[in-house]
């Protein structure tokens, strides 16, 4: 299958179940909100060594936060089991500190919620308050005031959808991953963690050169300077680079309407040779999302 001239291989990305939560970052300007967003969703590219993984999900107007002011959404993926003290971490570490800014709940409907206890940082000065209907917490602080919610929801999401970007060399593979990473940012329900959504050094389960544990290791298959010096490589002939866009979202929907923009945006640059995905034979998780089923 060809799409704007690049092969879509047929394959597909195998993704597994996470649980997320969403934080909707508010601040005086757009900049400071985004700033704390950035913050907040540090060290949080992968589960192999992260915490959590985590970032940022899309712009909130003014319009519809609960203090009125810009705001920026944030997805929080993790075990459920994990899932407060990441959230808590995030929100007293990042969030707290951040001049202007405030942490509401983005996820008020969800049956399963937790509490983070902020306002033990007040020590006992603290006082509850009322902000867009949402019972908050007003905490002083040496630049005025803190105020934010500490109750929080959560919902089953996936994490791991994904897709391959192949080109000639190095900078056409990412001229055409920028393009796909960008038509994803801002889309509602997902969130790409790594460094401008991009990922150059994707992974496979453990590693099998090694006597010691590892829990992933180079995704040797995919790397084209071992194409013609290993027996399995996957790597297409004529590409000399690729660049992985790793997705995390709310649901199955939300995943593969991601994917699917992705892709499209990577194969009108011209630049990609070839469209693939990663997939683990099953041992990841139970998400099948086959490219060649998404455009029909």
């Amino acid at each position: 299958m060809q799409i704007n001239g690049t092969e879509i291989l047929d394959t597909y990305a195998e993704a597994f179940p996470v649980w997320v939560s969403r934080v909707i970052i508010t601040a005086a300007t757009p900049e400071w909100a985004r700033r704390a967003a950035v913050t907040a969703t540090g060290f949080a590219t992968s589960k192999i060594a992260c915490p959590c993984e985590a970032g940022i999900e899309y712009d909130v107007s003014a319009r519809d936060t609960p203090d009125k002011r810009p705001g920026v959404s944030i997805l929080i993926c993790a075990e459920k089991k994990n899932m407060k003290a990441n959230v808590a971490a995030r929100v007293s570490q990042c969030i707290l500190p951040a001049p202007t800014a405030a942490a509401f709940d983005g996820l008020p409907d969800a049956d399963s919620r937790f509490y983070i206890r902020m306002h033990y940082f007040g020590d006992r000065y603290e006082e509850r308050c009322i902000v867009g209907g949402r019972n908050c917490w007003r905490i002083p602080v040496m630049e005025g005031e803190y105020v934010g919610e500490e109750r929080f929801g959560t919902v089953r999401g996936i994490a791991g959808g994904n897709f391959l970007v192949m080109g000639k060399d190095q900078p056409a593979a990412l001229a055409a991953a920028e393009a796909g990473a960008g038509a994803i940012a801002g889309m509602k329900g997902v969130m790409t963690g790594f460094a401008g959504g991009i990922v150059r050094s994707g992974s496979k389960v453990a590693c099998k050169n090694y006597s010691f544990p590892m829990p992933a290791s180079t995704s040797h298959r995919f790397c084209p300077v071992l194409k013609g010096r290993i027996p399995d490589s996957l790597v297409p002939d004529g590409v000399g680079s690729i660049y992985e866009i790793v997705i995390n979202g709310t649901g199955e929907e939300a995943v593969r309407e991601a994917m699917k923009a992705g892709i499209l945006a990577a194969t009108k640059t011209g630049k990609a040779r070839c469209i693939g995905a990663s997939n683990f034979e099953g041992k990841l998780g139970q998400y099948r999302f086959r490219l060649h089923d998404m455009f029909g």
